[in-house]
């Protein structure tokens, strides 16, 4: 898998579709053959969506929201019998806020835990028993974030959140190692996406929309250029059947991620573990 040819006619299932990183993807699989699913929680936006991918893609939007096992169970279902396997899932939907520890609420911490960890976990326990049950080719990628390798302040809930999405992808990584499925992570820094405004789909037992502000990417947690949704799609599918499991859409994580480890390895040296 990996080429225009190879592609053609592949089941590819993209969670937060509708928009940002999911649906450069999606335009990019559409030109390649894939046949999509595209799931994402705003059924205004999947149609819209579906609308405008190529002329000839096949292509079925299914509201879904990921928090929800109930959810991501009928979009399996629903993929299953409109197209069979699945060769792509791209486990993509996200939700973030900003703000310091002190002042997250429980709702805060549900809801970007329900959206960004649990989304993943839920879309591993239901489509990966099928795929592996297939013994063919597949590729599983998982959007995660550079906050999900180097904290930041400001930014907690959705660094925890994303760092489990890291781990998540790295455990399944080792663990299809022998296998035909091959596992992604992409950990972006600054995309142009819908992020900055994900508490417009907030639900209201968890505060609804006005419950804090959203992602202010003026905040210095956020520094950095923006990388376009096409670009880090293009590096979503570039790395599609390959052996990568760690993607990045900005080389400026590369020192800070290197730092971080310099740190965790020079803390051996005072550790009581060496006495």
């Amino acid at each position: 898998m990996g080429s225009s040819e190879s592609l053609r006619g592949k089941v590819a299932v993209i969670t937060g579709g509708a928009s940002g990183i999911g649906l450069a993807t999606a335009r990019r699989l559409a030109d390649r053959g894939c046949k999509l699913v595209l799931a994402d929680i705003e059924q205004a936006a999947l149609n819209s969506a579906a609308a405008e991918l190529p002329a000839g893609t096949e292509v079925l939007p299914v509201r879904t929201d990921v928090s929800k096992r109930a959810d991501v169970e009928s979009l399996a279902a629903r993929t299953s019998q409109h197209f069979g396997p699945v060769d792509i899932l791209f486990l993509n939907a996200g939700v973030g806020a900003t703000g310091p520890l002190v002042d997250a609420t429980h709702e805060d911490w549900e809801w970007m835990i329900g959206v960004n960890l649990w989304g993943p976990i839920h879309g591993v326990e239901v489509f990966l028993p099928s795929i592996v049950r297939a013994a063919r080719s597949a590729h599983i990628i998982f959007t995660a974030s550079f906050a999900g390798l180097v904290a930041n302040a400001g930014l907690g809930p959705y660094s925890v959140t994303k760092y489990g999405v890291v781990a998540l992808a790295e455990t399944l990584h080792r663990e299809l190692r022998e296998s035909l499925v091959k596992v992604s992570v992409l950990c972006p820094m600054k995309v142009g996406t819908n992020i900055e405004h994900s508490h417009r789909n907030r639900p209201a037992h968890l505060g609804g929309p006005n419950a804090a502000s959203d992602v202010d990417f003026d905040d210095p947690g956020f520094a950095g250029r923006i990388v376009s949704p096409h670009d880090a799609a293009k590096i979503v599918v570039d790395a599609i059947g390959s052996n990568e499991l760690y993607l990045f859409t900005h080389e400026e994580c590369r020192e800070p991620i290197a730092r971080r480890f310099r740190k965790i390895d020079a803390a051996f040296e005072t550790s009581p573990s060496r006495a």
